[in-house]
């Protein structure tokens, strides 16, 4: 079986009282992409938001950071549903990610299209999209995952 890695090379910091993304070189991400060495993306940010905090709560709770989903949701300050709901973003294709990245999503996909679940197999995600009209690559599936 092989697995696939996405690794979001970001970090999200609290600055005056707003939330502000830190590229992998330390610069903030700037609308325009002005930071240098980090490229903008065209996605929806509702979606790219949810995305980057999807991956940086499954990083902390495999850090050992957090030991649960509970807990976790306890210090963010959210419902554990919603943690549980935007962990599973982390099992989502790896060029779902990158179409949604890239602005390539289809137009009624939004956060609140995945309050249903996912689900687990690729192919079947990227069938699910197609029926939404998204222009996401078909046949790049993992073949442990597709």
């Amino acid at each position: 079986m092989t697995s696939v890695t996405v690794v979001v090379p970001m970090t999200i910091r609290r600055r005056g009282g707003r939330k502000q993304i830190i590229g992998p070189d330390g610069a903030p991400v700037r609308a325009g992409g002005d930071a240098a060495g980090v490229t903008t993306t065209r996605g929806d940010p509702a979606l790219v938001k949810a995305l980057a905090r999807a991956f940086r709560w499954r990083r902390m709770l495999e850090e050992g950071r957090h030991g649960s989903i509970r807990e976790l949701a306890a210090a963010e300050s959210v419902e554990r549903s919603v943690v549980a709901r935007t962990l599973g973003l982390t099992l989502l294709a790896p060029d779902i990610v990158e179409a949604i990245l890239d602005g390539r999503e289809p137009i009624a996909l939004s956060v609140a299209s995945f309050r249903r679940g996912l689900p687990d197999a690729w192919e079947v995600q990227r069938t699910a999209l197609a029926g939404r009209g998204a222009a996401v690559p078909v046949g790049r599936a993992d073949p442990g995952r597709g």
